[in-house]
């Protein structure tokens, strides 16, 4: 079916709801790259055929010390098109075992995405994939990574938590 069902379910989705913000959402289209060269241009046709699309929901499962230096511009580069942008699923992970390097770094990566987010007019929202390690889905996925959250298994705040608050305060 490829992407022909895009335009069938926000038509549905807008006739179901009028008021509903619809939404595109997606894993892998934090920086520049093909795959949000394509979401991108996939939001250009709809619109350009009338189907409704209010936003673009960029997932952000990160890993500690990749957040992509173009996230920002990206996220420009979204709103440009005439859709709000959020972030929708962030979470940071790092290979385990923890360290104070990587509860660093974390809470650096976790003030980037949000200060980038407030950066850019149209980012309406940062939706944390999760708050605790306790519950994160991370370890079950991925082998030997984990302490993706901004509080730890008995909910204690981590570095995360002050990167968040920097990145909404800078």
């Amino acid at each position: 079916m490829g992407e022909s069902f895009v335009p069938v379910a926000l038509r549905a989705a807008r006739a179901a709801d009028p008021d509903a913000k619809l939404y595109i959402n997606d894993y892998n289209i934090e920086g520049t790259g093909a795959k949000s060269t394509a979401m991108a241009n996939l939001v250009k046709s709809l619109k350009a055929s009338g189907v409704p699309i209010d936003g673009i929901g960029v997932q952000a499962h990160l890993i500690v010390g990749q957040v992509p230096a173009t996230l920002q511009t990206n996220l420009e580069q979204f709103a440009a098109l005439g859709v709000e942008v959020a972030i929708t699923e962030l979470d940071i992970r790092m290979t385990l075992p923890e360290t104070a390097a990587l509860r660093e770094q974390q809470q650096k990566d976790y003030q980037t995405v949000i200060a980038a987010c407030k950066a850019v007019s149209a980012c309406v929202g940062i939706t944390i994939w999760d708050y605790t390690d306790k519950y994160s889905w991370v370890p079950g996925t991925f082998s030997g990574q984990g302490a993706a959250c901004p509080w730890d298994s008995n909910l204690v705040k981590k570095p995360a938590y002050d990167g968040i608050v920097a990145g909404f305060t800078s």
